[in-house]
């Protein structure tokens, strides 16, 4: 079964979203990187670019495809995580800690977002 921390919220394009001291920590979820398979880059966007919710923000490239990571929230990128554009295995490894991709400070409240319960309803339907 599919891993899907209840502290975070989720998107239908299979990004996470968690608050955390008013920004907005994203990744993309356990279910997300089970399907690409074996993640070989890991493309984000600058420290300080706008985003726009549901909008792509940056990419992962597989061993199978290549797909779009979506932003949860729009806002100013504050961080990145460096780690993963090197290591991007850490995608795989671990995609609720250490494979996290950019914090977000939001400029407008975080709608639209599945709970862990209907984010699962969503993945077991398909």
């Amino acid at each position: 079964m599919t891993d899907l921390p209840d502290d975070r919220r989720y998107t239908k394009e299979h990004e996470w979203a968690r608050e955390d001291d008013g920004r907005v920590v994203v990744g993309i979820t356990d279910y997300a990187q089970e399907q690409l398979g074996d993640v070989v880059f890991v493309g984000l966007p600058e420290v300080g670019s706008d985003v726009k919710a549901g909008q792509p923000l940056g990419e992962v490239e597989s061993t199978k495809s290549v797909s779009d990571i979506y932003a949860p929230v729009s806002g100013r990128v504050l961080d990145k995580n460096a780690e993963v554009e090197t290591n991007p295995e850490l995608v795989n490894e671990d995609p609720y800690g250490r494979g996290w991709l950019v914090s977000i400070e939001p400029s407008e409240t975080s709608e639209g977002l599945l709970s862990a319960a209907e984010y699962r309803a969503l993945i077991e339907g398909s």
